[in-house]
């Protein structure tokens, strides 16, 4: 098993910056993709960015430039830079990680390539 806790959301303005953290403890093991998805009310779950276990990253078209996703292997730990924070960035956002190879689908962002999520932190931006 694997729990995977976040930390780090809370309320900014527009414009502002939060660092949402991802401790990834237990049987850790191999791990192939690692995200950070969020989730709106009434919206579809989205993949916000990824990184590969080789340091390569991905990102959804709306964030680039703006989030940058990190990882340090020596503490288990995921992050996510977030800079001039918009309101529709509002969510729920949510680290998952991948331990055993999926195969049905090279997509990073396809949320089933995930087998362990966090229970989420909540990030809210104002106008």
């Amino acid at each position: 098993q694997v729990q995977l806790v976040e930390s780090g959301g809370g309320s900014v303005q527009a414009g502002g910056s939060l660092r949402l953290s991802c401790a990834a403890s237990g049987r850790t093991g191999s791990r192939y993709w690692m995200a950070w998805f969020r989730q709106a009310p009434g919206k579809e779950r989205e993949g916000v960015a990824g990184i590969y276990n080789d340091g390569s990253t991905a990102y959804v078209e709306s964030v680039k430039g703006r989030f940058t996703i990190t990882k340090d292997n020596a503490d288990n730990s995921l992050y996510l830079q977030m800079n001039s924070l918009k309101p529709e960035d509002t969510a729920m956002y949510y680290c998952a990680a991948e331990t055993r190879r999926y195969y049905g689908s090279d997509s990073w962002s396809f949320g089933p390539r995930y087998n362990f999520w966090g229970q989420g932190t909540q990030v809210t931006v104002s106008s």
